[in-house]
């Protein structure tokens, strides 16, 4: 049976090169990620290899092996210069390296994660954002990957279904804010379910999964890469949509949302039960950032933010 999880490192990376692309296994590499799911290795001066170091996570890399070939082109289009990592080469399973999972070498993105920059600074590329998001939300096809938790009806969810659900779920919510947390998800629950065609999500597109170039010479910084894209389904747009309370302050969630609006949906853009959809789902995923400090200390104050802007209009 394969190992459940495995230390991946510089030397393995190194061998599975050699073993299945060797012109690309005399390049440097060095770790510069080592995730909860995946390692990322950076392999010379323009690409990078992904590897799952658990077992839950393999799978998710091959929906990006199915998924981002059929979306990159018309996403590069949408946003030139951001960087989407569709495979430019494909790994196997190795057992004689003892390595059981696919892998993916990637274009790399020079950058810092969008969570380590200042929150206002982002309203300089919130508009790139959003014409990548309209980009990306477009019919998808029947056997696009499926996620039984993203991109569902919210009416599906445990949280509506099961009030001690609901309660933990709100446990990180300060108590005086609890009230205002439960009317966002009461008013995403009380509009209608999104009826339109299932559209392609990214899954999870929160600051930690967005890559920034920093602005030099007194230049604003821009959206280099949108990354992991491990959780790309298809379903309600506003599983993506609530990645702007995550994001943006209230500045740049006008910036991104105008231009998602001019652009979404053939041009008509998103109807205001989507966005009140959406604002359900920021509250998930604020909540469940805020759940497991231990665990995930660099998501905490992406959670806060995005609980604070959310409360802001609902109390």
């Amino acid at each position: 049976m394969p190992a459940a999880e495995i230390d991946v490192d510089v030397p393995l990376t190194r061998a599975l090169l050699a073993e299945q692309h060797p012109d690309l296994a005399d390049r440097p590499l060095e770790i510069v990620a080592h995730g909860w799911d995946n390692v990322m290795v950076r392999l010379g001066d323009d690409l990078a290899v992904r590897l799952p170091r658990r077992a839950l996570a393999a799978p998710l890399v091959e929906h990006e092996q199915r998924a981002l070939p059929v979306l990159a082109g018309r996403l590069r289009a949408a946003a030139p210069g951001v960087v989407v990592p569709a495979p430019v080469r494909v790994g196997r399973p190795s057992a004689a390296l003892g390595y059981p999972w696919p892998w993916n070498v990637v274009p790399w993105a020079d950058g810092v994660s969008a969570e380590a920059t200042p929150v206002a600074a982002r309203t300089a590329w919130a508009d790139a954002f959003g014409r990548l998001l309209a980009a990306v939300h477009v019919p998808a096809p029947d056997d696009a990957p499926p996620n039984p938790v993203r991109g569902v009806p919210l009416s599906d969810r445990a949280e509506a279904r099961e009030p001690a659900v609901l309660d933990e779920r709100l446990a990180p919510v300060p108590p005086e804010a609890r009230a205002a947390a439960r009317r966002v998800w009461e008013r995403a629950l009380d509009v209608p379910a999104f009826d339109g065609p299932s559209v392609w999500l990214h899954g999870d597109p929160h600051p930690a999964n967005l890559v920034v170039a920093p602005g030099e010479g007194g230049r604003p910084d821009r959206l280099a890469a949108v990354v992991d894209w491990g959780d790309v389904t298809r379903g309600d747009p506003a599983s993506d949509l609530g990645s702007l309370w995550l994001c943006f302050d209230a500045p740049g969630r006008a910036a991104c949302r105008a231009e998602i609006q001019a652009l979404a949906d053939g041009g008509r853009g998103w109807d205001e039960e989507t966005w009140a959809r959406a604002a359900g789902w920021s509250l998930l995923y604020a909540t469940n950032m805020l759940a497991h400090p231990e665990l995930h200390p660099r998501l905490v104050p992406i959670g806060r933010h995005a609980l604070a802007a959310l409360l802001d209009g609902a109390a």
